[in-house]
């Protein structure tokens, strides 16, 4: 059974090859929605777009810049007539210690991934009010309900703190208009980001945290993405569901 049959959904920070953005596409274009796949590069968009098959769409979008993000949802709309799911999943870590944090290391993680989530979120959500439905997945992180510790400053547990307040208002906001708007906190994930950022005994220590024992993968992400954005969670809104083998449980 395919979910997304006829539905259109934008992923940005698609276009890294092992990333949670391209793996989410990926499955999402598998059960059957149209995709728009937004990145900082246009050729890098357009050939992720491509590799999903027909009818997929690479755009360049820096999510920190409004106009761009209004651009990319205005030129999508006018091709597709429609926007169903966004999943914010651009965004930027730097594994700096609290006073080592400089005025633009704030500004570069902030904006990425706590304005630029906004930015997009902005871009789609008149669309989504005319249709009266639409979903909103927003990427967060276990470093937001943790603290850190693993890669991520704290400015990075920041943002993504932050991501998880802007989405429960979202949420709070749009559920009488029929938009949801839910986020999906992933633990240690094996993505282009950490590939060969991790000694041996680091790797250890991490894994002993993780009950399941094992690293995740953008998939094991991408398919809480692909349940957050179908109808299976029509009831869902204003949540945070964690994806990290059971590392954060309470």
């Amino acid at each position: 059974m395919k979910l997304l049959s006829g539905k259109f959904a934008i992923v940005t920070g698609a276009a890294s090859p092992r990333g949670l953005g391209k793996a989410t596409a990926t499955l999402m274009a598998a059960h059957g929605a149209t995709i728009g796949v937004l990145d900082l590069e246009a050729t890098a968009a357009e050939n992720v777009a491509r590799e999903l098959g027909d009818g997929h769409v690479g755009l360049a979008c820096d999510v920190t810049d409004k106009a761009a993000c209004e651009t990319a949802a205005e030129r999508l709309l006018s091709a597709w007539g429609r926007i169903d799911i966004l999943v914010n999943n651009a965004g930027i870590t730097q594994p700096l210690k609290i006073m080592t944090i400089e005025p633009e290391n704030y500004d570069a993680v902030l904006d990425v991934n706590l304005r630029g989530t906004l930015y997009m979120s902005q871009a789609v959500i008149p669309q989504m009010r005319r249709q009266r439905s639409g979903s909103i997945v927003n990427l967060s992180s276990v470093s937001a309900q943790r603290g850190g510790g693993i890669f991520g400053g704290p400015h990075y547990s920041a943002a993504k703190a932050g991501i998880l307040g802007l989405t429960k208002a979202i949420a709070r906001e749009l559920a009488p208009e029929g938009v949801r708007a839910n986020a999906v906190c992933p633990g240690f994930i094996a993505t282009d980001i950490t590939e060969g950022k991790l000694t041996d005994a680091m790797r250890e220590q991490i894994l002993q945290g993780i009950p399941m024992g094992r690293v995740g993968t953008a998939e094991d992400v991408a398919g809480c993405c692909l349940f957050l954005a179908s109808d299976l969670s029509s009831y869902v809104t204003g949540s945070e569901v964690d994806v990290n083998g059971g590392s954060l449980i309470h």
